[in-house]
């Protein structure tokens, strides 16, 4: 199970995932097979962990540390939805810790 931020639960949803990252690597020179063996890497630690309930928190993480060094361009695009920036500092901090 997911937890969600306004903590609702939900199973997880391997499409949502993907719908995710396909939007974050459009026109990146990432493929299909690349996008599944990350998601299925993230899978795999989900299902072979102790715990029954995972915070989405947890699963942005992971999937943004498996982006930074995938494509950095998709990296950011998935890290501002996912993080909502709620301005251009903020965005700028972010791009500051990614260069450093």
């Amino acid at each position: 199970m997911v937890i969600k931020k306004d903590g609702r639960r939900e199973p997880f949803d391997r499409w949502k995932l993907k719908s995710g990252l396909l939007k974050a690597v459009e026109k990146r020179p990432v493929s299909l097979d690349q996008v599944d063996a990350l998601i299925d890497d993230i899978e795999r630690k989900l299902f072979n962990s102790t715990e029954h309930e995972v915070p989405t928190g947890a699963i942005g993480e992971a999937v943004m540390d498996k982006l930074k060094t995938l494509d950095e361009v998709a990296y950011v695009r998935f890290a501002s939805v996912y993080r909502q920036f709620k301005d251009l500092n903020e965005f700028m901090s972010e791009l500051k810790v990614m260069l450093s």
